[in-house]
């Protein structure tokens, strides 16, 4: 059964740094294209930042510059580098790991930042 826990979040100041970590169990995360999503409150969830299986990464206009996604196969673990966080950071954030027709999604943690 896969599963994607992930963690790392909390309450930061603005400026602060965070840095989230995605778990994979039950897949071969080295085959799989890997992504960060965030949904704030009363907002649609969208994608913060990706990364392919074969490490091509892309970033929304937002973060770029201040995020950095990167993967560790051996460890089955995806990681969301945030620097210079800003409140609109705030939300719920998402792993997603995809694999031809089939996604699945972690539960989410939480990043606040506060000024």
């Amino acid at each position: 059964q896969v599963q994607l826990v992930e963690s790392g979040g909390g309450l930061v100041q603005a400026g602060g740094s965070l840095r989230l970590s995605c778990v994979a169990s039950g897949m071969i995360l080295r085959l799989y294209h890997m992504g960060w999503y965030r949904q704030a409150p009363g907002k649609q969830r969208e994608l913060v930042a990706a990364i392919t299986s074969y490490g091509s990464t892309n970033y929304a206009d937002s973060v770029k510059g201040r995020f950095t996604i990167s993967r560790d196969n051996a460890k089955n673990t995806v990681y969301l580098q945030m620097n210079s966080l800003k409140l609109e950071d705030t939300a719920v954030y998402y792993c997603k790991g995809g694999l031809g027709m089939s996604d699945y999604w972690g539960q989410g943690t939480q990043v606040t930042v506060s000024s």
